[in-house]
């Protein structure tokens, strides 16, 4: 009798515990209460993105913002920003290999800054590189694309190693020091990202009032940053930029995807980037979880 109890309420414990197991599931087969992250949507700064070039080369200066001038005018630019903002068809763009015996357009790049430049495979893609694989032709030159980490570029260009770099840069007066800016071609904003379950800034409505939330944060809140973006010098305050700088630790990462990862992995409290590859990062890491 004893034995039967038991093995009656084994089978209810059992029965119980499959059904638990069920209900942390949702259609599909996908785990509920996975953690994901999301985006304010709220321009934390007013930036512009142009392209760097090496200052040794004036004429290349020129032609480049003879093209940017060109594409604006006829829509090739928003037609390639189309592709990446209203779920177009994407251009694959292909890198020759270096060769100083051949007219070649060396594109420094940090291939991590989805829309801007991102790989699958061996194909560059993003607007970026869409823009130069088309400055190439315009130029008559075989494109060559150097990806490399994000705080390298404006450097290897300064360096005369590569022609221009282009790489969501924001215009600023360091990075002129390394490299001769061109005409700007695309306006960019900081945007803040958080783990989905916090709550703390979803009655935010304007800079001011994430700003407010910001600087009351402590020394032991951690906001995670691709090294040499915009994002670090606001969190640690450049006087340049017009940053004051926030309480809260700087982590910098080699991309923008780490520092979301880590964020759901609850190592870091929040995300800075610029916001179209902030959209970008959150949809993918969110759609992997």
């Amino acid at each position: 009798m004893k034995k039967k109890l038991l093995a009656a309420v084994l089978a209810a414990l059992m029965a119980m515990s499959m059904t638990a197991c069920g209900s942390d599931k949702e259609e599909g087969g996908k785990s509920e209460g996975k953690k994901t992250a999301k985006i304010i949507d709220v321009d934390l700064t007013d930036e512009e993105y142009a392209f760097g070039i090496d200052k040794k080369q004036p004429e290349l200066l020129e032609q480049v913002n003879t093209f940017i001038a060109k594409i604006k005018e006829d829509g090739t630019l928003d037609e390639i920003c189309e592709k990446y903002f209203s779920e177009g068809e994407p251009t694959a763009v292909k890198s020759a290999k270096l060769d100083t015996s051949k007219e070649q357009l060396v594109v420094a790049t940090n291939a991590a800054f989805e829309p801007f430049e991102f790989t699958k495979g061996d194909e560059y893609y993003g607007i970026d590189m869409e823009i130069a694989s088309l400055l190439a032709e315009e130029l008559n030159q075989e494109l060559v694309i150097q990806n490399m980490d994000f705080d390298a570029v404006c450097l290897s260009v300064g360096q005369s190693k590569c022609d221009i770099a282009m790489a969501g840069l924001t215009v600023n007066e360091e990075r002129a020091e390394q490299v001769a800016f061109t005409d700007t071609y695309y306006e960019a904003s900081q945007r803040l990202i958080v783990s989905s379950d916090n709550t703390a800034f979803d009655d935010c409505k304007e800079a001011a009032d994430v700003e407010k939330l910001l600087n009351e944060l402590k020394e032991s809140d951690s906001i995670g940053v691709q090294a040499g973006t915009t994002g670090q010098y606001y969190i640690e305050g450049d006087e340049e930029w017009g940053f004051p700088g926030l309480p809260a630790k700087c982590v910098t990462y080699k991309n923008s995807s780490l520092a979301v990862q880590d964020l759901i992995n609850g190592n870091i409290d929040y995300v800075m980037v610029d916001a179209a590859p902030a959209k970008c990062i959150t949809e993918a890491i969110n759609e992997m979880q």
